[in-house]
């Protein structure tokens, strides 16, 4: 799993998947008389049935919400709304220069700045942000533009 599909899952929540369409049912055996007319009247009364209504779209998840509950759940000082390294923290992913560097590579990154370096950080969680907004996350004013 890419390291952005990791924090998107710990932020956003997992999706769930869609229900699984109903199986068609066996040929029924040919039948006569009164037995074929009930399963004709109950097929009927099934078609008859009104159809659910597609549920509304899901809400955005709040980002700041999520995130400094969990920062808050750690008991230490996280300053993840500037950092990428506390952001990852924040949420039990690895903050490592490695981990850094693949998150960067997933993202796209096309800069000069060597890794590890404050330009790249900053990129890298303005980057995240803006890709929680694409995915359904409401984040803070200013952050993920």
């Amino acid at each position: 799993m890419s390291i952005f599909n990791s924090i998107k899952d710990k932020i956003l929540g997992k999706p769930t998947p869609a229900p699984a369409a109903p199986a068609k049912p066996a040929a029924a055996p040919v039948m006569s008389g009164t037995a074929a007319a009930a399963i004709a009247a109950g097929k009927a009364a099934a078609a008859a049935q009104p159809v659910q209504a597609p549920r509304p779209a899901a809400q955005p998840v709040d980002v700041a919400a999520v995130l400094d509950a969990a920062a808050k759940a750690k008991g230490i000082k996280l300053n993840w709304r500037e950092s990428i390294v506390d952001l990852l923290r924040t949420i039990d992913l690895d903050s490592s220069l490695a981990a850094r560097k693949e998150l960067a590579a997933e993202l796209k990154y096309s800069g000069t700045h060597p890794d590890g370096s404050a330009e790249k950080n900053i990129w890298l969680h303005k980057e995240v942000m803006k890709a929680l907004a694409a995915n359904g996350g409401k984040v803070p004013s200013g952050m993920g533009k």
